[in-house]
């Protein structure tokens, strides 16, 4: 997933790890350059969906302008959600 919007420096990374880790995903976010921040979340397709809707909707500090989404089959790297650079 693909976030734009006001989300770097807003805390959005540590809201979508602490999401994602409450909902018991695995995965990783980071900032793009440009403002934009990406997201690789893998596990059970109802806690996703959950993950999106807040994501989408994000911490008060951010504004979330639009996102893309795509979905498939994928292997975790790791075995818990990371904020990475």
């Amino acid at each position: 997933m693909t976030v734009q919007g006001r989300v770097q420096g807003v805390g959005f990374r540590v809201y979508v790890a602490r999401r994602a880790h409450d909902l018991g995903l695995v995965g990783w976010v980071r900032n793009l350059p440009g403002g934009a921040v990406e997201l690789e979340a893998f596990g059970d397709p109802e806690p996703l969906a959950v993950l999106r809707d807040q994501v989408a909707q994000g911490p008060s500090g951010a504004r979330v302008t639009g996102y893309h989404e795509e979905w498939g089959e994928g292997t975790a790297r790791g075995a818990r959600f990371e904020i990475l650079g």
